[in-house]
């Protein structure tokens, strides 16, 4: 349960980061890096779920003891 929590916070704290950058570099004329940055933010929180998903489907495999 606390793992869940700890990620739900990275992934907050990574939006809000990501948020912040992109104004700032929206604002000194620097869309383009604004979107490098914002697709960096998300390929981060992607790979955090895919991970916490494979995790579920382990266990979800050894619970019905498939394979």
């Amino acid at each position: 349960m606390g793992n869940s929590v700890d990620l739900i916070f990275k992934i907050a704290g990574v939006g809000i980061l990501v948020a912040v950058l992109n104004t700032i570099l929206k604002h000194a004329g620097k869309e383009e890096q604004g979107h490098l940055v914002t697709l960096a933010g998300l390929a981060i929180v992607f790979i955090w779920v895919i991970q916490l998903l494979a995790n579920l489907f382990d266990q979800v495999k050894s619970v019905f003891k498939l394979f």
